[in-house]
């Protein structure tokens, strides 16, 4: 008994060593490793949201257990990009992204926030099961910490493999053909940690069939930098967004309303401004308060000493706004820390907001922040300053103020001109961090007449708010000394700020809604408060328009080419220096070009033209009405008068003798041929047709504008005038725009509340072929019956016949 019972037991020990021996085999392959096993003496390791360890080529995550689970907002950016693909800087991509420890794995999971109900109804449910969150990637636990509450992974493939949304996405693919990554181009840069984000930048290279530059590469390589924001552990109360109110927002859509249908929300994207416990009582009894939390903007240490000073003022100057809401000293300009002060400081810090200066040939600033999706709230911005805005500001100021400005008047600019010139811009940017769009309706709330007198305008500024596109006062006219020539902070960005941040105690989000209502109702119907959207593509509403001035667009046009002709005489003397070439007289003369092509397109949009006033089911009137008959007749003698009728001004032959050896026919056909087609855009001919539909002959109607506008382009065919250069362009542009128009296909619309606008038209249906083929038979028999004053008139007339006859009769 005894021997067998202790052969028994020897087997079963063996058997037990056998499994033991299975199972650490096992363990050794697939179960994560001793932490000192990965992450080794050799690793530089740097602490934050997640400790980054580098070790040789690799990049390991050490995630805390308490951040598992939560929601983390990805951006990702161009850092640095090839000729021709973007910009650095452009966001490409922003998912949130929640990490989460299944079994011997961690899942990197993208969560979205575009459908959404209340946990408590039933169809949240529903709303779950269609919204499951995908996958993005999964990496195996490399290791415990030695304390048991973190978890490593190597988190190198996440930025070195073609993970699309982490990288060129595909709207940038298409274009050039990308098939794949070339990982043996591509590897990280650097990843860095910091207390609520971490900064990942790679290089990466694609295989490109049509390369927008070096295209014997056959590839692009671009930096990426992927930004991880830990979000808001406790969100912020949204605040709905109101169309009558200018505001860059968030959006989902709810299903656990109450409403028979989804409901899109749109809440504000804003700062989290909020009121200290112990200043309620302050505040209620209207008294200025510091916030709980200041809105801080550093200025880069790239930025050149003697510019400082004007970005911070810019930023400053919207302490009135905010002083509007019920706080004081709310945003704030600094310094940052010296690396001396503090060497762990770094712009690429979440907790820190910086003006950025890039030593960069882009012309342009612009201000993009970053937000929160469940919430809107705004969490960072970087203000990216591109050293060459510069010649934007030197280029806007000549050209619209050098007829009435002497400080505008020289090859360069004293360092407090353009010191001021500076501080316009940053304020304008700074007014986008804080969530203002573009307001183009602003700039028309003042007469033209007021711009030209010196105590309306130092009190106004040129418009009522530094977000529309009023740059400087091209109204003014020697004489009108004194005058303000750039707007300042105004009447509508302090009402802006005021209802997107001024506190409501008490009230959920919902119950904010009729407050409100109530603020914008104040002011409903006055100009000064009037929120108009920056258009792209066809300019339906003529009233909001970038760049322009004034409630007339004729009368602030005509004031402005009276002062091109008065500058185009001197550029020569304002431009030039001894010993310098001419460049800067071909800039700035290019510059009076395109300042004058701007005054064409502010008047044509008149032509065709519906006013958008946005407008609640409360409000009485229309929120679409056409403009005037009387007004669009004006616009287009207007453009008869000043661009079709040859501008003889802008023909100076001592500027062409010193810049170039040939161009100033091609330069006014190109703007001719501009505004012409403009005039005939298939979206304006129709909203003529629809308007002359419903208002009969009150409207100014399509077949009335072909008439005005065959007449005065044609115009020596009844005169027996010599037809010159310059109008046998203009008319074969005519002839060639009446050609597209009868084969042109048809034109999708777009919605209103885009920034991009188009009128749907059914080209072979609608009314505008018949009558440009109308049109194309009265030029036809006028042409016949013309006699040309001189050869050249005579050759033109009937070569110009023979080609109506051909879009006429294309099959002979």
């Amino acid at each position: 008994m005894v021997s067998c019972n202790t052969t028994k037991k020897a087997a079963a020990s063996a058997e037990a060593e056998k499994s033991k021996s299975d199972s650490e085999k096992k363990a050794g392959k697939d179960d994560p490793k001793p932490y000192d096993k990965v992450i080794t003496k050799e690793a530089i390791s740097d602490s934050g949201l997640f400790t980054v360890h580098k070790l040789d080529e690799k990049y390991f995550y050490e995630i805390p257990d308490s951040l598992f689970d939560r929601e983390m907002l990805m951006v990702t950016r161009i850092a640095k990009t090839a000729s021709g693909l973007g910009f650095g800087g452009g966001k490409q991509n922003e998912q949130v992204l929640r990490w989460q420890k299944m079994d011997k794995k961690v899942v990197l999971r993208v969560v979205s926030y575009n459908v959404v109900a209340s946990d408590s109804l039933p169809i949240s449910e529903a709303v779950a099961n269609s919204n499951f969150e995908p996958v993005l990637y999964t990496f195996p636990i490399e290791a415990f910490s030695k304390d048991s509450t973190s978890t490593v992974i190597d988190a190198t493939p996440l930025f070195e493999k073609d993970v699309q949304s982490l990288g060129l996405p595909s709207f940038r693919r298409k274009p050039y053909k990308v098939t794949k990554l070339e990982s043996d181009k591509s590897f990280i840069e650097a990843i860095k940690s910091y207390p609520r984000n971490i900064e990942a930048r790679s290089v990466k290279t694609y295989a490109a069939g049509e390369p927008p530059s070096n295209s014997s590469t056959g590839t692009i390589s671009i930096e990426i930098n992927n930004s991880m924001i830990l979000l808001p552990d406790s969100p912020m109360k949204r605040r709905y967004f109101d169309e009558r109110v200018g505001w860059f927002t968030s959006s989902q859509t709810d299903y656990g309303l109450e409403a028979q249908r989804s409901k899109e929300l749109e809440y504000l994207d804003r700062w989290r401004l909020e009121v200290k416990d112990e200043d309620i009582e302050k505040f209620n009894r209207g008294e200025l308060v510091v916030p709980k939390k200041q809105i801080v903007y550093y200025i880069d240490r790239a930025t050149p000493y003697k510019w400082r000073e004007y970005i911070k003022q810019g930023i400053e100057d919207w302490q009135v706004a905010f002083e509007a809401a019920g706080f004081k000293e709310a945003i704030i300009a600094k310094d940052p820390p010296s690396a001396e002060e503090d060497p762990e400081w770094s712009p690429e810090d979440v907790r820190y907001s910086v003006v950025r200066y890039l030593a960069s040939p882009i012309p342009n600033a612009n201000g993009p922040h970053v937000s929160d999706p469940r919430t809107g709230e705004i969490l960072e911005s970087d203000i990216n300053w591109y050293h060459n805005v510069m010649t934007l500001l030197r280029g806007w100021f000549f050209v619209q103020t050098a007829a009435i400005n002497t400080e505008a008047q020289s090859p360069e600019f004293r360092d407090d001109v353009m010191g001021r010139l500076i501080r316009f811009v940053s304020s304008h940017e700074v007014g986008h961090t804080l969530g203002l769009p573009h307001n183009m309706g602003s700039s028309v709330a003042y007469p033209v007449e007021s711009l030209r007198d010196a105590e309306f305008t130092k009190k106004n500024g040129t418009a009522p708010s530094i977000m529309d596109y009023a740059r400087f006062n091209y109204v003014a006219q020697p004489g009108d000394e004194g005058v303000a020539l750039m707007p300042d902070i105004g009447t509508y960005d302090k009402y802006a700020i005021s209802w997107g941040y001024r506190p409501i105690f008490d009230k959920t989000a919902e119950e904010e809604k009729p407050i409100l209502n109530e603020w914008i109702m104040k002011h409903a119907g006055d100009p000064m408060y009037r929120f108009g959207h920056q258009q792209a593509g066809d300019v339906v509403d003529p009233s909001s328009q970038t760049e322009d001035l004034g409630d007339d667009a004729m009368l602030a046009s005509s004031y402005g080419i009276k002062n091109l002709k008065r500058i185009v005489p001197n550029l020569i003397t304002w431009t030039t220096e001894d010993g310098e070439d001419y460049d800067d007289l071909e800039y700035m003369y290019g510059q009076v070009v395109a300042q004058f092509n701007r005054y064409m397109g502010h008047v044509s949009n008149n032509i065709g033209g519906v006013y958008e006033i946005y407008k609640t089911a409360d409000q009485e009137g229309a929120v679409y009405t056409p403009v005037a008959k009387e007004k669009q007749a004006e616009a287009m003698q207007f453009i008869q008068d000043n661009l079709f009728t040859t501008p003889e001004w802008l023909l100076d032959e001592t500027i062409f003798n010193r810049i170039e050896f040939s161009g100033s026919v091609e330069r006014v056909r190109g703007l001719q041929e501009r505004t012409l087609n403009n005039i005939l855009d298939l979206g304006k001919m129709q909203r003529l047709t629809e308007a002359e539909t419903f208002n009969g002959e009150d409207a100014y109607a399509l077949t009335d504008m072909m008439s005005d506008l065959r007449n005065g382009v044609w115009s020596e065919l009844q005169s027996g005038k010599t037809i010159d250069t310059y109008r046998r362009n203009l008319q074969r542009a005519y002839i060639d725009r009446m050609a597209f128009l009868m084969t042109a296909k048809d034109k999708s619309g777009r919605s209103n509340s885009t920034y991009v606008k188009a009128t749907a038209v059914n080209a072979s249906q609608s009314d505008i072929r018949p009558i440009v083929r109308a049109e194309l038979k009265s030029l036809s028999r006028s042409l016949k019956a013309a006699r040309g004053a001189d050869t050249m008139s005579k050759i033109h007339i009937a070569d110009a016949l023979e080609r109506v006859d051909m879009i006429l009769n294309p099959n002979g």
